[in-house]
């Protein structure tokens, strides 16, 4: 994924989790919905966020590596 230098909020997060929640695998979109609150470091949103960012149009393979990503970072 490309670098960006815009810090995103938690409140772009969370509406972004819920733009893909269709798409995202039960078990990983209820991990994250647990995971988030207000106090999550700036780094990790931003990084959540591009996980998320055009998830519902990347190849099977694409949401493979987003998912495990996003997986380790709520870990």
């Amino acid at each position: 994924m490309s670098k960006c230098n815009i810090d995103h909020s938690f409140e772009d997060v969370q509406n972004k989790l819920a733009l893909q929640k269709k798409h995202i695998p039960k078990s990983l979109y209820e991990a994250i919905e647990s995971y988030l609150n207000p106090s999550i470091p700036q780094l990790k949103l931003n990084e959540l966020f591009h996980y998320l960012k055009k998830y519902d149009l990347v190849s099977p393979e694409e949401r493979t590596v987003r998912n495990a990503g996003m997986q380790s970072l709520i870990e």
